[in-house]
């Protein structure tokens, strides 16, 4: 039983890091291309230029599985740099200063920087962890 546990955690563990890096790397997109749709007007150049392409290609990576750590770890800390520029002046908790994505995306990227690829990953191909 152990081991039909296990399979189903590394599958479970596999989408989970399948679809976060799908759902951000369109965060990403949104700033560089305006798709699917366009930025809030009055959104510093900044954002766009620093934190497009660190969501753009560091969602694809996690989502491919390649380069899975450095990758993830990276997007961890540009959202715990978003939460506080963004959300964390506003008011304390996340639920009132609207920061709940962003702290949900930092702690799950933390996590997958631990994990690295896992299964259905590029790494896994070519015999990385």
């Amino acid at each position: 039983m152990a081991g039909f546990m296990g399979f189903l955690n590394r599958q479970a563990y596999a989408l989970m890091r399948i679809v976060v890096g799908f759902l951000f790397l369109w965060h990403g997109a949104q700033k560089l291309f305006a798709f699917p749709m366009a930025m809030p007007p009055g959104v510093p150049a900044f954002i766009t230029y620093i934190a497009g392409p660190i969501e753009l290609i560091g969602g694809a990576l996690v989502m491919i599985g390649l380069f899975t750590r450095w990758a993830a770890f990276l997007c961890s800390g540009l959202m715990a740099v978003a939460y506080w520029m963004a959300h964390g002046t506003k008011a304390l908790l996340p639920i009132q200063n609207g920061g709940e994505l962003a702290v949900l995306y930092c702690f799950v990227f933390l996590f997958i920087s631990t994990q690295g690829g896992g299964l259905w990953s590029s790494e896994s191909g070519r015999g990385g962890k």
